[in-house]
């Protein structure tokens, strides 16, 4: 996966973070090329909240790698209490 594929997953522009914040995104670059994107996001993740509320994509449809359908929420279930 590319890092461009990724910040497209995590709804971020990527053009606009380039722009905007290059020095940050480089250095964000280098370091996905070197580990797996899922300890990526669990190093990075407040960061990554962070700059998606600074450049969020819109309303752009994003894909999903390998085809795979996108995750359905699950329902919650209330229980009453017993009086």
């Amino acid at each position: 996966m590319e890092f461009t594929e990724y910040l497209q997953l995590k709804k971020i522009n990527g053009k606009a973070f380039l722009q905007n914040d290059p020095g940050r995104y480089n250095e964000f670059e280098s370091l996905f090329v070197q580990m797996h994107p899922n300890s990526f996001t669990a190093q990075k993740l407040f960061l990554i909240n962070e700059i998606r509320r600074k450049f969020p994509i819109g309303n752009v449809e994003v894909a999903i790698p390998d085809g795979k359908p996108a995750p359905r929420p699950r329902p919650k279930m209330i229980i009453p209490k017993k009086k």
